[in-house]
């Protein structure tokens, strides 16, 4: 006999038309239908927490396949799995993204979910079947990722401490990077932007000295996942992996996902992200700028201006970037007298310790992703669109003043 569980999977598995299988639950009792349906929900959720996806990337990724109002079920997911959970097994940076996506459990119980769902967005009863059951087609077709946090009802565990991240510094780097994105004038952006940077190398060599002293202390490196919105994805991708290069890390693109996975020890991953970040926001608004004019005609021009746009930013961004670091590391290590500096490690001692938190990173990357395929280079098929983006990453100099 078939149940209802059974037309609901067979539905989500395409083993009947779509179509007939929505007309067939409409028909059964909410009272039958919804319980196994929230059921079937949690399940598949439960499969993708277990599998290694995070809050805020599921709602990426269900917001890029289907529509926002099923990334808002996604949330509602977050603060169900949360509740099952003493809040000490829970991993931090879990927490941290549930708060973020304003996750709570807003309905009055598991059971009654779906009819508060219809009441407080006002859906029909066909629109509330077709919402879940388009979700779960869309959660079945995402497979495990890498594990980069512990599941809820896991207790936090690492390998080692994570690195020293200065909050009050991080606070200082966004307010200067916020007021490089807002001002209309490039001398201003330049300005706070390179000051930004400047904040965001300096400290993290003082980190990395810091944690070589420190002999008690291993810290380890870590991974983040970073979502690359759509359009012109891989060529932003490419951005993102120019800061992380000049930022001693290193990077693996998902395109499949719009996630890219950043490694590298935490301070490092923080200034990657808040860089990248306010670098998109300075490219697309110097590229709004620059850009010609478009309409039917120029729709085509208008797509490889800004693809080439894209692609020169992020190479002339990479080249400015590792310059910078550079001349961060050469400041680092300059004698700046006959007094060596205390400790078991002294700056000139710089060099090896960067090594081996480099060869760290790497390691910790072979173990994630054994196997990678490089990327291709993204066409450059507008020169107008490439010395524009040149142009434009030479005014949102990343230097330390020079």
């Amino acid at each position: 006999m078939t149940t209802v569980r059974d037309r609901i999977e067979a539905v989500v598995r395409g083993g009947v038309g779509y179509e007939a299988g929505l007309d067939a639950l409409t028909v059964v009792p909410a009272a039958e239908v919804d319980p196994i349906l929230v059921d079937v929900l949690h399940d598949a959720f439960t499969r993708l927490w277990r599998g290694g996806w995070q809050p805020v990337e599921l709602h990426r990724v269900v917001a890029r396949n289907g529509t926002v109002t099923h990334a808002h079920l996604v949330t509602d997911a977050v603060a169900a799995q949360l509740r099952r959970f003493p809040r000490e097994s829970v991993d931090e940076r879990w927490l941290s993204q549930a708060d973020a996506l304003g996750a709570h459990v807003w309905w009055r119980d598991p059971g009654g979910y779906l009819g508060d769902l219809a009441g407080r967005w006002k859906l029909d009863r066909v629109a509330v079947l077709d919402l879940v059951l388009t979700l779960l087609g869309i959660l079945a077709e995402l497979p495990p990722v890498e594990v980069l946090i512990p599941p809820p009802g896991t207790a936090a565990r690492t390998a080692g401490p994570r690195g020293r991240v200065d909050h009050r510094l991080l606070d200082r780097v966004r307010a200067l990077l916020a007021k490089a994105e807002s001002t209309a004038y490039p001398a201003e952006a330049e300005a706070y932007t390179a000051k930004a940077q400047e904040l965001i190398a300096r400290h993290s060599l003082d980190e990395a000295l810091s944690a070589a002293r420190d002999d008690a202390a291993t810290v380890v490196p870590f991974a983040r996942r970073i979502g690359v919105d759509h359009p012109y994805e891989s060529e932003k991708a490419s951005l993102l992996d120019a800061v992380a290069r000049a930022n001693r890390c290193h990077l693996v693109w998902s395109p499949e996902f719009g996630f890219a996975t950043v490694f590298g020890f935490d301070a490092d991953i923080d200034a990657v992200d808040l860089l990248h970040a306010s670098l998109l926001v300075q490219a697309h608004r110097a590229m709004a700028r620059a850009e010609p004019p478009g309409g039917k005609a120029g729709r085509a021009r208008l797509k490889a201006f800004r693809q080439s746009f894209l692609v020169a930013f992020a190479v002339r961004i990479g080249e400015r970037l590792a310059g910078a670091a550079k001349a961060a590391l050469e400041e680092a290590i300059r004698p700046t007298g006959p007094v060596a500096e205390p400790g078991p490690v002294a700056a000139t001692d710089l060099l090896p310790v960067l090594a081996a938190r480099d060869e760290q990173v790497r390691e910790t990357m072979d173990r994630v992703f054994p196997r990678t395929v490089r990327a291709r280079g993204s066409r450059v098929d507008s020169r107008e669109g490439w010395e524009s983006g040149r142009a434009a990453a030479d005014r949102a100099d990343l230097g330390t003043g020079g």
